[in-house]
């Protein structure tokens, strides 16, 4: 059994990543003033429109609303503050403008239709992982969760808006190009996927086939497709980010150059864990394996996150 002080000290670990690229942001030498301004934004819109809710009603859905307005806020910041090339600050504004409105709005939806008045399956496997690790303070565990994704708000998720923001080299590279091109790929394919659930739901709800296993378009080749989307638009925007590091690299001292490599990097093992492990496809596959008799066998013919047939 873990003791209180081990436990205690379990968490606080895991937000010294966190803490370390924001001080590597902070201490640039470009980048302090919209760090600082992002980072008070960001805790009072999840002050207000995450962690209040959910103390009161003792739910951590509301996450799905915070984090991805907060992609707004960071998505504003840059088109107000961003010193860079203009074509480049206006692409990674409307990047993270439009992401952050898409999901944004469709949590909304799902608050006003009722659907957050009961917590979401992914945030309920969240409460096994607390009572299996002897986290037994519902009140302290929801607001933990709810400040470490804030603090990803503050400060990876936001490192590639930051750093195209304020790069003023007045052409697009070839790196850029790509990862614009990817992005706007993996993002089309996040919302085919998206569609193609909820339309074959809709049509095993009506035929009253509501255990059936979605294995159509796309969910014929992964078992999560959306995620897999998801993961590589993060890493399309980490490669078109990578032409503005090497211009800041020259600028900023080598420890903070250091720093934002290893956070840029970074940001792409956070998005895998987050979405295969964390709040996405494990448990989601754990209240499937429960409510679908076919789902084992879907899931013996079908990789998990990246596309192809099981092996």
């Amino acid at each position: 059994m873990i003791n209180s002080f081990e436990k205690t000290n379990k968490r606080i670990l895991t937000y010294v990543p966190f803490l370390i690229c924001f001080v590597v942001l902070y201490f640039s030498n470009t980048f302090n003033f919209f760090v600082s301004l992002n980072g008070f934004l960001q805790v009072l819109l999840f002050i207000l429109v995450v962690c209040i809710p959910a103390y009161i009603t003792k739910r951590m859905s509301y996450v799905d609303i915070g984090w991805p307005f907060g992609l707004v806020i960071i998505g504003i910041l840059v088109l107000l503050l961003g010193e860079g090339y203009w074509l480049r600050k206006y692409i990674i504004g409307g990047m993270y403008l439009f992401a952050g409105l898409r999901m944004g709005i469709g949590s909304l939806i799902l608050l006003i239709k009722g659907h957050l008045n009961t917590e979401l399956s992914r945030y309920k496997y969240q409460r096994k992982r607390w009572k299996k690790s002897g986290f037994t303070n519902i009140d302290i565990s929801l607001q933990y969760e709810i400040m470490l994704q804030c603090f990803a708000n503050i400060t990876f998720l936001s490192i590639p808006a930051i750093l195209q923001a304020f790069n003023p080299q007045e052409y697009l590279s070839v790196l850029e190009i790509l990862g614009y091109s990817f992005w706007l790929l993996f993002f089309v394919m996040e919302h085919i996927a998206d569609i193609q659930k909820q339309k074959f739901l809709k049509k095993a709800f009506l035929e009253k086939r509501k255990k059936q296993v979605c294995n159509i378009g796309l969910w014929k080749y992964s078992r999560h497709p959306n995620y897999f989307a998801e993961w590589m638009v993060w890493n399309s925007l980490i490669l078109s980010s990578l032409p503005s590091f090497f211009y800041f690299k020259i600028s900023e001292s080598s420890l903070v150059s250091l720093g934002l490599l290893i956070s840029i990097l970074y940001l792409s093992i956070i998005m895998y864990n987050t979405l295969v492990y964390y709040t996405g496809a494990i448990p989601s596959e754990y209240y499937s394996l429960k409510k679908r008799p076919d789902y084992k066998e879907y899931k013996k013919k079908t990789n998990m996150f990246f596309f192809g047939k099981n092996q």
